[in-house]
């Protein structure tokens, strides 16, 4: 079984100022000593480094080392797997976003959600809803 995690769980685990820090960084912290396949995508780490370093978003932002550092951490556990785009991504693309028009901020969870149907990844931990749209997906919250 493999699964994946959507970016606000990643920085909500690195917002110390977050009130859903601690239990963001405990769940991160517990997919560390987990077999599953831990999945993580490009554009979920891209977006993590662009809004964790961020003075205007995140109240203490981190460093931009510190956030490689940070992915470099969950890249490098044996269990972990990074996800990007294969040949035929687009018309994956098409089928994950036919049901219903995706504009402006759904895009790019449309992306995860396409990427994830294309290296058959069922399962997501976000705290996002607009996930659920996207019926294939098994949406967890750990927040919650």
């Amino acid at each position: 079984m493999s699964y994946s995690v959507d970016v606000n769980i990643l920085l909500y685990a690195s917002d110390r100022t977050s009130r859903h820090h601690a239990v963001a960084h405990r769940f991160i912290e517990s997919r560390a000593s987990t077999q599953e396949l831990f999945c993580l995508a490009w554009p979920t780490l891209m977006s993590y480094l662009r809004i964790a370093t961020h003075p205007r978003i995140f109240a203490q932002p981190l460093s931009p080392d510190e956030a490689l550092g940070n992915i470099e951490a969950l890249t490098s556990l044996p269990q972990a797997r990074v996800l990007s785009e294969a040949e035929g991504f687009l018309q994956i693309y098409r089928e994950v976003t036919g049901s219903s028009p995706v504009r402006g901020n759904l895009v790019p969870d449309a992306h995860l959600a396409a990427l994830l149907q294309q290296h058959e990844v069922r399962r997501l931990y976000t705290s996002d809803v607009d996930f659920r749209k996207f019926d294939f997906l098994e949406v967890q919250n750990p927040l919650a």
